[in-house]
């Protein structure tokens, strides 16, 4: 393993939205990549070049490194040298992580481990998951873990709509077992990431990865706090966070209908699992999932009667992403299906369609009593409002993200109701 990308055979497990630019990214650098799910339809469409996510520029290179047979996919795998785990980590009902997707495929991968392989869990995890999951399974192949076989947690750390970009740019943070593994990974990453790599041990490495998100979670539960008590005061948040913004040391987040994502709406959970001391995460995450809850009592003041058709714009958990997890809009429709009479008319130009969207947005709005800006996708600004207006049947609008022009939707007759304003 002198020459790696000569030599070098990589196999990712899990190829959706971290493994398979991981996986592509290393295929485009010269190295062999071997893409291995479960799922075959995900397997058929990789090996035609084809990608089953929304990833800007991830399609053109997908479709170059598998015609230059630098990535293939499989739903078996075989020997290789590097061995990546990328497998989902959901969160269960108890809020605990499931972690059967990282046990499974680290079975997967010991009859296909051999002196001088690199395992690496890419898989966001509780602290502890390397050591107190991985390697004992690694252990069944008979082979020294930590000499034979190199181990760490690598995360990552990029966004949806940039992932191309950050998984080479982003400083990235290499934890091993022990220090022969930590240099053999963070090495196996220098193929391709141009940031620095921090080198530390694999339990400081989770926890760091949960930190990241935990951190922005906490500060969006605060904002969303402030918006709660602005309505009750009759004060505006968000002109309280522009103003408080303008001393040199704060920086107040936004507040919104809930927080997504597999990242900020679960990584918390992971700490609060390992910790009951975690009295502050625990109270941001409750407070961040409380917020769809809120947005329909808020809902139900602007149409009191509980009649009537309610458009809802945006289904994603953050703009112009076709990323469904977790979306605290996907819980707004169902608080709203489980407790009001409404008439829901749904609309996402990046959501999958799944035959209860309502795949233009004018025909979504049309006859609507009132219509939710969900997500602030950029095509929603763009629409005709003086459009909009024609078709609706009361012209009310709901702006939970503050990206509308009210002056403007007022000057055409809305009704606008502002997520923190009272």
């Amino acid at each position: 393993m002198t020459d790696y990308k000569k030599d070098l055979k990589i196999a990712v497990l899990g190829l959706g939205y971290i493994g398979l630019p991981t996986a592509a990214m290393f295929a485009s650098r010269g190295v062999h990549v071997l893409g291995y799910d479960v799922n075959e339809s995900v397997v058929t469409s990789l090996n035609k070049g084809e990608i089953t996510i929304e990833e800007p520029f991830l399609d053109d290179l997908v479709r170059q490194v598998v015609s230059s047979g630098r990535l293939k996919a499989s739903t078996v795998l075989e020997e290789c040298d590097v061995f990546i785990i990328a497998v989902p980590t959901p969160i269960k009902k108890d809020k605990g992580a499931d972690m059967s997707y990282v046990a499974s495929a680290t079975e997967a991968i010991v009859p296909f481990l051999r002196k001088g392989n690199i395992v690496i869990l890419e898989s966001t995890s509780p602290p502890g998951s390397t050591e107190d999951i991985i390697v004992p399974i690694l252990k069944k192949s008979n082979l020294n873990i930590g000499e034979d076989v190199f181990v760490a947690h690598s995360p990552e750390r990029v966004i949806p709509g940039r992932i191309l970009i950050e998984l080479v740019e982003n400083d990235r943070i290499v934890g091993g077992i022990n220090d022969a593994s930590t240099k053999a990974v963070k090495k196996l990453y220098e193929i391709f990431v141009k940031g620095e790599i921090f080198k530390t041990d694999s339990k400081t490495a989770e926890m760091c990865k949960l930190m990241e998100n935990t951190f922005r979670d906490v500060n969006i539960a605060l904002a969303n706090e402030l918006a709660k008590l602005c309505e009750n005061m009759g004060i505006n948040a968000w002109e309280v966070i522009e103003l408080s913004n303008k001393h040199p040391r704060v920086n107040l987040h936004q507040p919104g209908p809930g927080v997504g994502g597999h990242c900020l709406a679960v990584d918390p959970w992971f700490i609060v699992e390992k910790d009951p001391a975690a009295q502050i995460i625990k109270l941001s995450r409750e407070t961040n999932d409380s917020m769809p809850e809120h947005v329909m009592h808020r809902i139900q003041r602007i149409l009191p009667d509980g009649q009537g058709k309610v458009a809802i714009l945006g289904l994603t958990y953050k703009p112009n992403i076709d990323d469904m997890r977790e979306s605290p809009l996907v819980d707004l429709v169902n608080e709203l299906k489980a407790h009001t009479k409404y008439t829901l008319s749904l609309h996402d130009p990046y959501a999958p369609q799944n035959g209860e969207l309502v795949e233009d947005v004018y025909e979504a709005v049309t006859g609507a009593d009132l219509m939710v800006l969900g997500v602030h996708h950029d095509r929603f600004k763009d629409l005709d409002f003086e459009k909009v207006a024609s078709l609706m049947k009361t012209k009310r609008i709901f702006d939970t993200r503050n990206v509308l022009d009210h002056k403007a939707l007022e000057a055409l007759g809305f009704e606008v109701t502002l997520l923190g304003r009272a």
